[in-house]
């Protein structure tokens, strides 16, 4: 099967439920109004130049797939201000956290997606993203839920035709069995190298990491994380 026709396949949800606790009202105007305006409509043609989503001049785009509280998208946004980022995140309770963050922080190199990010990267442009990241992705601990996680052949064959070449796949999840999954996955797919040389690579945060809520949690509850950098070959 070519990477056109894996890409091809419908796709099952890759998130759970939509929705949380009632939004307070200051949300719902948010919800209302601001998101509409940092949202990206992934209809008709594509883009010829991503950095045309955003108002003010970028030179790297860098989507994060699956943002949940917001904290590295923010952190990462406001230390880069010449890197354009869309963060996708269907659950709305997260989706607004962020909204108050981008009108508190006055960021304007955010666009956001609320649904799934499957549909956005059918969409986007070849070559046109420098960077994906996927932090603490729904790891569906259930054997017969795995055909639900994000990193698949076909989400592979995804990441790897809108990244530049030489651009960046980055992973983080503190669950073993998704983290080897994930690296028999790129293993497989053949488009992507591990960056890591040594065991100090994959243990050691990103560079700049800001820590997230998910990732205290695993700390928490005496789990450690494991940090995947991909680079596109």
């Amino acid at each position: 099967m070519t990477p056109t026709e894996r890409r091809s396949r419908a796709t099952e949800a890759f998130f759970g439920r939509r929705k949380g606790k009632p939004l307070r009202e200051l949300q719902v105007e948010r919800m209302t109004h601001l998101l509409p305006e940092l949202r990206v409509v992934p209809e008709g043609p594509a883009l010829e130049n991503l950095a045309d989503l955003f108002p003010t001049q970028v030179d790297r785009l860098r989507l994060e797939i699956g943002f949940g509280g917001g904290e590295h998208l923010v952190h990462r946004a406001g230390e880069n201000p010449q890197t354009g980022f869309i963060g996708v995140e269907p659950f709305v309770n997260s989706m607004a956290k962020l909204l108050a963050e981008v009108e508190a922080k006055e960021l304007r190199n955010i666009r956001v997606y609320d649904d799934d990010a499957t549909q956005l990267l059918d969409w986007l442009p070849a070559a046109s993203l420098d960077q994906i990241d996927l932090l603490y992705p729904d790891p569906w601990p259930k054997k017969k839920h795995w055909k639900r996680r994000f990193v698949s052949q076909v989400n592979l064959d995804r990441f790897h035709r809108v990244l530049k070449p030489g651009g960046l796949f980055c992973f983080a999840s503190d669950i073993d069995t998704y983290v080897n999954w994930t690296l028999i996955h790129c293993r497989d797919h053949g488009g992507f190298a591990w960056t890591a040389r040594n065991r100090a690579d994959w243990i050691t945060p990103f560079a700049g990491w800001p820590g997230t809520r998910y990732e205290a949690k695993a700390k928490r509850e005496g789990r450690s994380s494991a940090y995947l950098t991909f680079r596109k070959i």
